[in-house]
This record gives structure tokens, C-alpha cells and sequence, in this order.
């Protein structure tokens, strides 16, 4: 049995063979004589098609075929039901021509506008339904409550705000302001193109509101990152008699996840759960992303109770999601049991658990499971660009930096195109090993395929440049960029500053708060660092008092470190010193340090020894300390002294890190480490620095080669 949604005048209720032989019924039954090429049967074939999944596209075209010999294809209804048909297959072109060949005489049935608007609307052709609709009002027809709601979602879809308040206008003029589902999609118009005002005050005045009302304008507030709003409407929603659904606490969740207040996010799933109100697996997913933090193993492990409990374990996207979550907390073995325990596996779920191993820094794990994924037999069920970048982020992170590259190299192979996660993974790679042209390779492939502008790739060539010293292509690619973030601002602001172009650095810093960003933590220790190295210290003095009065952002231990260096590199080595006695926190190794290595560079050794007398009480185990002292006495010819910091070093069993430096020639990386033999074929350098000896004596050049050998000495014995 089959009714009709539509048949002329009235609802019927006629039997009907089963679809296996309904077509061959249909066939045998399509005479130009037979009863059944009447209006009403049609309509309750077509409405049957729309409703059943085992048509398909071959027995659609027949039935068309019959339907135009039967002479009915002039009925705008049969029309219209032929054109949802076609919209259901995806073929938009097809309901058009069907539109299109209709009678003069069909132009003015609402019914068969509304089918080709939502034909377009539901396969994404927003542009198409606008010119329908102007196309519509020009052959003098206006919508109707069922026409506009698809004409205001195709105006959220094409984002422009002068057609959106245009139709906004034409609702109000044909009166349609209090209809319910008019005024529900014009919410969620306005909370597209990010006018949530606008959308309030159709909330506010439309006469009726149902569940779904409220729901929409909470979910637009989640939308445009405005969580208090949404929380006002919560509690709004209580208060006027609106019990809250689960698609209500999911939206209320999610803003206060977008907007990162995790433990609020996490205090309304509590709340959630006193009122014993059933989370769906999308408001699961919410709360998991938020367990971050100290506690976040804890909270996970909580929600994986609640995710037993509610029957959610074969849920693949709240598992896919609390294995994540595990792997930034580093709990890899209850991803692991997750993981095991999937009767089905997805793409996703392979990439959780080598995200998951990747952000533990167990490398080797991920690569393996990696190689596991690629032997799977299934074509669908193989390595795509989200699993290559996450092996080649993990290698980059551990800073194996070559096996990242040979891992990156093999993707291109693989013929797998990277994304913009990938190619900033590889950017990092290159900024490490200062490996210009590398960089410069990485910096063409993103411009082929596009992807210069993007804002994560631009940071990575923008730090990439300015690591290699190239400020001007640095400059070049950070104007460039599309839209520039926070991280972009520092990254040009450090690049400055470690080149000495303090002056430039606090140009852009000055740049940047004008352009409305908002510096962080990080922007004021590249800014401090910059005044430091250009011995800017009055400037240095105005930012670091900038911080708490101007931008809010509390003073941190870095930030003092980053002052008393300032102060000691200008020689300013009582007020470092009195700076780091009145810091409101107590000074940690790297503020000692800074302190002692400005001792250092102006040889000031009675305030150097109470330095390091603070720094050796710490027992932080940093040799570099023990070396500075040592040093600084054999700069002052006190070797007595010197050697004692040695013994105390050795005594206490620390061992100085070999330095190492390296130089790329000819696309061959060859490295240089302290203490060890260098190869055979770098002979040539020994050459080469006896000819510039012999050049410097000419010139009057005469090393200090006493304190050279000592230096010398001092290291290999901190070495072995």
C-alpha cells in the first residue's frame, strides 16, 4: 500500500504490485488507452520511485521515456515528481531540462518551482536557485512558505550579505515574518554570514517558537564563537518552559569547545549527566576534545566509562576520538586496546592510533603500524595523506630530521599529494637543518599546487627564510600570505630579532597591535630577545612594562630572563642583578645563566662567583654553567681558579654535550663534531686555515694563542 503525497486534488490510497515487477507493470500498463496513464496513477508511481532505493539510473530513463509517449510530461505535477527524481540521483541537469520542457502554461504552479529550487538547494547549486528565484519574481510569481525557506538556505550558502537582507526584505513584505520555518532558516542565514544580531532579533520577533527555534539561534552562537550568548540562551530556554534536547547540550558543549574554555565545556557535561540527560555520540565527541590539561588521562578515562555504559564502544568516531585524546596524553595502551577491540576499521581509526603514537614521540611504532596499513590487501583501506603526515610530523618532532625527509620523498613516489599539515612538517625540517634549498624546492611545490598562501605552509617558509638569513624572501612570503595569525607575527619578529635588526622587530611588533592581533606570551620574549641582541634597552624597558599594564599578560620566568640578558649585555650588571633579587618568582637556571654570561662578556668575576654559586645550588646539571666560570677565570688568568670548577665539574660527574656544526656543499651535508676526527676528505680545510694564518700574519694579525689552546684544552677535558 502507497499513499500519495500528492494527487490533484485529493489523498488516495491504492494498492500497488511489488517493485520487482512494478516496472514490467508499468510497461505492459502505458498504452495511450490504458486507465492507468491517468494523472492521479502517475503521481503515485513517481511518488513511489522517490520513497524506494532499488531503482536505478537505466529503469529511470525508461520510465521517463514511457511517460513522455503516454503523453502526461505536460503535467507540471508529474513534472515535479520527475524532477525530484532526477535531484535524488544528483542529475541537477536533467530536473532542469525537465523544467525547461514544461508547457507556457505550468510557469505560474508553485509546486513545480519549489521542486527545481530544492533539486538545486539539496545538490549545492546556491548560485542557480538565486537566478531561478529572480527568474521567478519576473515571471510575476512570489513564493510561497515552502519556496522561501529553500531560497534563504541557497542565500546562507552563497554568503552575500546585500542578497541575503534583499530576500530578508521580500519575506517581510509578502508577510511572511511570523511563519515558523521562514524565520528558522533566516536564523541560520544570518548565523552563516556571521550576523548573529540580526539573527536574534528574528528570534526575538517571531510570535511562534518551537524546540527547534531555540536550538538554532544556541547553535548559531556556537557557530560564530560566542559561548556566553549561547549560556544566556540556555538558561533562556529554561526559564520561558523549553526543556533542552540532546541537540541542545551538543550545541552548548561545542561552543564552549570552540571557543577552548574546556573546563567549562566539561562543568556543563557534568551538569548534563546530574540531569541523566542521554549524550548522542557527537556530544560524546565534544567532551572528549576537551579533555586536555594535567587531568586529561583522568576526564578520558571517565568519559570511556560513560562511553561502555552507553553502548557507544562500536562507535567509530567517538572511539577514533577518545584514541586521540589517549595519545596526547600519552596513554598509548589504553589507544591500543581501543584499537584492538574495533570490530570495524576504518581509515580513521589507523590514523587515530599513528596520531596517537606520533604524539607520544614513539616513532618507530607509528611507522611500523604505518607499513601494516600499507600491506592491507583492501584498496580503500590505504595510506592517505593524513597517515604520511603523521608519521613524517613525528619524525620531525623527535628531530630525526633525514628519516622524515626520506619518509617525505616517498610520498612523492607514492604519488600522494601533500597538504598544507605535511609541507609545514617538512618546512620544519628545513628551518632545523638551516637547509636553504630545500626550503626554497618546498617553497616551488606549494606554489604549484597552490598552496603559497596558506597561512600554516607561509609560517614555515616565512621561518625557513629567516633561519637561512634570507629576510627579504622571509619579508616577500609573509606579505603574501593570506591571512596572517599570531604565529606568523612572532615568527617575524624572532627572524628580526636574531639577526640583530632590533629596530625592524619593534616596527613590526608596533605594526601588529595596530593590525588588531593581539600579542601572546611568545611575542614578547621574540620582542625582548630582539631589544637584547640590538642593545636597545630603553625600548627593551618599555615593552617588558607594556605587558601587564597595556596587553594584560602576565610577567613569566622567560620574560625576566629575557630582560636580565638585556641588561647584563649592556653592561648594566647591577641593575640584571638587582632585577633578578626583586623577581616576584624564583629565578630558575636560565635566568641565573643569562646573568653569569653577561658576567662573562664584560669579565666581571666578583659578581659572576655569587652567580655562580646561585646556579651550582640548583643542581640543574647544566655544564654550560661550570663553563662559563671556567672561562671567564682563564680570561682573567686565573687558572688556578679555572681548573678548580673543572675537578668539581668532573666531580660531580658531569659531562658537557660535544658541539657540533655543519655546512652543506654541493647538496651533501657534512658534519662537524667536538672531540672527534673529521673525514679524510676534509684535509682540505686544515689547508685552507693555514693559508688564512699565513694571511693574517701578513696583514699583523697575531691570535690571542694562549687563551685560544686554554679554551681549547678546557673543553676537551669537560668532553672525556
Amino acid at each position: 500500500m502507497l499513499q500519495s503525497c500528492w494527487s490533484g486534488c485529493s489523498r488516495r490510497v491504492i494498492s500497488l504490485p511489488p517493485f520487482s515487477n512494478f516496472t514490467h507493470y508499468f510497461h505492459c500498463n502505458s498504452s495511450p488507452n490504458h486507465s492507468y496513464k491517468t494523472q492521479n496513477q502517475l503521481v503515485d508511481f513517481l511518488d513511489y520511485l522517490l520513497q524506494h532505493s532499488g531503482v536505478n539510473l537505466q529503469q529511470l530513463k525508461q520510465i521517463h521515456a514511457k511517460i513522455v509517449i503516454c503523453c502526461s510530461s505536460n503535467s507540471s505535477f508529474i513534472a515535479a515528481r520527475l524532477i525530484s527524481i532526477y535531484a535524488k540521483f544528483g542529475l541537477v541537469n536533467e530536473a532542469q531540462k525537465v523544467f525547461e520542457n514544461c508547457p507556457t502554461g505550468c510557469s505560474s504552479n508553485l509546486l513545480l518551482w519549489n521542486s527545481i529550487l530544492r533539486a538545486n538547494v539539496s545538490n549545492g547549486k546556491c548560485e542557480e536557485v538565486l537566478k531561478l528565484y529572480r527568474r521567478m519574481r519576473e515571471c510575476g510569481n512570489l513564493a510561497d512558505g515552502f519556496g522561501l525557506p529553500l531560497i534563504i538556505r541557497a542565500c546562507g550558502m552563497f554568503s552575500d550579505w546585500k542578497i541575503c537582507s534583499m530576500v530578508h526584505c521580500h519575506v517581510m513584505q509578502m508577510g511572511f515574518r511570523d511563519h515558523l520555518y521562514v524565520g528558522n532558516e533566516l536564523m541560520i542565514m544570518y548565523a552563516k554570514i556571521g550576523h548573529m544580531d540580526i539573527a536574534r532579533k528574528v528570534f526575538d520577533g517571531m510570535s511562534v517558537r518551537t524546540q527547534i527555534s531555540w536550538n538554532i539561534v544556541l547553535s548559531g552562537f556556537a557557530q560564530n564563537f560566542d559561548c556566553d550568548a549561547a549560556y544566556k540562551t540556555f538558561v533562556l530556554m529554561e526559564t520561558q518552559g523549553f526543556e533542552p534536547n540532546s541537540v541542545t547540550w551538543t550545541s552548548l558543549l561545542s561552543s564552549f569547545a570552540r571557543c577552548r574554555r574546556h573546563e567549562d565545556a566539561w562543568k556543563i557535561f557534568v551538569l548534563m549527566r546530574k540531569k541523566q540527560v542521554e549524550a548522542t555520540a557527537e556530544a560524546i565527541a565534544v567532551v572528549i576534545s576537551v579533555c586536555v590539561g594535567d587531568n586529561a588521562i583522568d576526564k578520558c578515562k571517565t568519559v570511556h566509562g560513560y562511553v561502555i555504559k552507553g553502548g557507544f564502544e562500536n562507535n567509530s568516531i567517538v572511539i577514533n576520538s577518545l584514541m586521540c585524546t589517549y595519545g596526547k596524553g600519552g596513554g598509548v595502551r589504553q589507544a591500543e586496546c581501543l584499537f584492538s577491540g574495533l570490530q570495524f576499521k576504518t581509515i580513521v581509526s589507523w590514523n587515530s592510533l599513528i596520531s596517537c603514537y606520533a604524539e607520544s614521540g614513539l616513532c618507530n611504532e607509528a611507522y611500523s603500524l604505518f607499513l601494516q596499513l600499507q600491506e592491507l590487501d583492501d584498496p580503500k583501506m590505504k595510506p592517505n595523506v593524513i597517515s604520511w603526515s603523521a608519521v613524517i610530523g613525528a619524525f620531525a618532532v623527535a628531530e630525526r630530521h633525514e628519516e622524515s625527509l626520506e619518509i617525505f620523498r616517498s610520498m612523492q613516489v607514492n604519488r600522494i599529494l601533500a597538504n598544507d599539515v605535511t609541507i609545514s612538517s617538512v618546512l620544519s625540517v628545513c628551518s632545523e637543518l638551516s637547509n636553504f634549498h630545500l626550503g626554497m624546492e618546498i617553497h616551488g611545490y606549494s606554489i604549484r599546487f597552490l598552496m603559497d598562501k596558506n597561512t600554516l605552509v607561509g609560517n614555515g617558509l616565512v621561518n625557513v627564510y629567516m633561519k637561512c638569513g634570507s629576510l627579504q624572501k622571509g619579508n616577500t612570503v609573509f606579505e603574501r600570505t593570506g591571512e596572517k595569525d599570531l604565529i606568523s607575527w612572532n615568527t617575524m619578529i624572532s627572524g628580526y630579532g636574531m639577526h640583530g635588526l632590533g629596530t625592524t622587530a619593534l616596527e613590526t611588533f608596533e605594526q601588529m597591535v595596530s593590525t588588531g592581533t593581539k600579542p601572546d606570551e611568545v611575542t614578547f620574549i621574540a620582542v625582548l630577545s630582539a631589544c637584547s641582541h640590538a642593545g636597545l634597552v630603553d625600548e627593551g624597558y618599555k615593552v617588558f612594562n607594556q605587558m601587564k599594564e597595556v596587553f594584560g599578560i602576565e610577567l613569566q620566568m622567560e620574560h625576566y630572563a629575557c630582560m636580565v640578558d638585556l641588561l647584563g649585555r649592556a653592561g648594566l650588571l647591577q641593575q640584571a642583578s638587582e632585577m633578578v633579587q626583586t623577581m616576584p618568582m624564583s629565578p630558575n637556571a636560565c635566568v641565573w645563566g643569562a646573568l653569569l654570561n653577561s658576567c662573562k662578556m664584560h669579565k666581571n668575576t666578583e659578581v659572576a662567583e655569587e652567580t655562580a654559586a646561585q646556579l651550582f645550588n640548583l643542581e640543574s646539571g647544566i655544564t654550560g654553567s661550570y663553563m662559563l666560570l671556567c672561562n671567564l677565570y682563564a680570561v682573567n688568568g686565573r687558572w688556578k681558579d679555572s681548573a678548580n670548577v673543572r675537578i668539581s665539574a668532573k666531580t660531580q660527574g658531569l659531562k658537557k654535550a660535544p658541539g657540533q656544526s655543519w655546512i652543506e656543499v654541493k647538496k651533501k651535508v657534512y658534519m662537524f663534531l667536538a672531540g672527534q676526527p673529521m673525514d679524510s676528505e676534509m684535509e682540505d680545510v686544515h689547508v685552507m686555515l693555514n693559508i688564512l694564518r699565513l694571511h693574517m700574519s701578513r696583514e699583523g694579525c697575531t691570535p690571542q694563542k694562549s687563551f685560544a689552546l686554554q679554551c681549547v684544552e678546557e673543553q676537551e677535558q669537560f668532553l672525556y
